[in-house]
């Protein structure tokens, strides 16, 4: 198994240079209510050498196929072939509420959106005629889809965000890896599972297929303390949107604790994060999250690698705490992937 990092825009060159330093697999770029990933990696680019770089994820509903080509295409040139591109539909609240797009069958949306970023990254010019999407627009005579940005490297690898089953199995059947999120070892068997399935219908092994959770990460010695630190990230992703489609708080209600959870809905929904954040459920952070000593952190990792993890990403922009102090959690992290004894060398 493999790390990889997950940045915010604060900070994201310097945690991407400790990484590279560290011997990390991949830093990749989150893109929601605080930056987008694009920019964000365009600037770790110029700043790192060897460490690969992923968006995770680009929201398909905030760009069309061809910019989302576009870009990945530049970030792979500007990055010399380091580049891995997730995407993913995101959630009604953000495709509706920001970007003014229909929610509405995401899994076709998705197999489209995949088939002509892929074609468009041949350099070939891009006919394509879909149900949601249509280049040139139909009747328009306009020239088609064609980007010339100068190859680097292997293809562009295409990562898929995705939470239920039949968007596991779309993964698993037309993409190269998966991003995850707040998902215990065993909800991560499950998944793989389902990639799996989507893989034999294409008729291609789960070999080689990257399988990435990403995990809000705070090492130290004082396991409480570590759930602490998360809290009011924890807050913050069970704050968004309505409380009855919000997806962290659907996970936890699942894995027993429906009643916490709603409770850190209400408090979100009526402006009390602070209040919200000393509601989170200590022992959902703890399921789904890397907190505590080291040693406790390396038996967790064997967990996640036995379950059928591939890289394993340390979302520190999570924790509430300076740069020194992430770069720190950074090197704990390596640290407790080489006693775990499960590091790809």
């Amino acid at each position: 198994m493999k790390l990889g990092v997950n940045l915010s825009y604060q900070g994201a060159a310097e945690l991407a240079v400790a990484a590279e330093r560290l011997g990390y697999d991949v830093a990749l770029a989150p893109e929601g209510y605080r930056s987008d990933a694009a920019s964000v990696l365009g600037l770790v680019a110029g700043r790192t050498e060897r460490i690969a770089l992923g968006s995770a994820v680009m929201q398909i509903p905030a760009r069309s196929p061809a910019l989302a080509a576009l870009t990945a295409a530049t970030l792979q040139s500007l990055s010399g072939g380091r580049f891995r591109l997730g995407l993913g539909v995101s959630n009604p609240d953000v495709s509706e509420g920001w970007y003014g797009v229909p929610f509405a069958e995401p899994l076709g949306r998705t197999r489209e959106y995949v088939e002509i970023v892929r074609q468009a990254l041949t350099g070939e010019p891009v006919r394509y005629e879909g149900r949601h999407y249509r280049l040139p627009s139909s009747g328009s005579g306009a020239a088609p889809l064609h980007v010339i940005t100068e190859p680097a490297g292997a293809p562009v690898p295409v990562y898929l965000g995705a939470v239920g089953p039949r968007n596991l199995a779309l993964a698993g059947e037309i993409a190269d890896g998966w991003i995850g999120v707040f998902a215990a070892p065993d909800q991560v068997a499950e998944s793989v599972a389902h990639i799996a399935a989507g893989r034999e219908r294409a008729g291609r092994p789960l070999a080689g297929f990257d399988v990435m959770p990403c995990l809000a990460t705070a090492i130290g010695e004082d396991t409480d303390a570590c759930v602490d630190l998360l809290r009011a990230h924890y807050a913050y992703l069970m704050g968004i949107g309505a409380p009855e489609r919000n997806f962290y708080i659907a996970l936890a209600t699942r894995m027993g604790f429906g009643a916490e959870a709603a409770e850190v809905g209400r408090l979100a929904a009526e402006g009390d994060r602070a209040g919200a954040a000393r509601a989170v459920p200590a022992g959902f952070v703890d399921r789904t999250a890397l907190v505590g000593p080291v040693d406790r952190v390396a038996e967790r990792m064997r967990g996640y690698a036995k379950a059928g993890v591939t890289t394993l990403s340390v979302m520190i922009s999570a924790v509430a705490v300076g740069l020194d102090e992430r770069i720190a959690i950074l090197e704990r992290a390596m640290a407790a992937l080489d006693l775990s004894g499960v590091r790809d060398a």
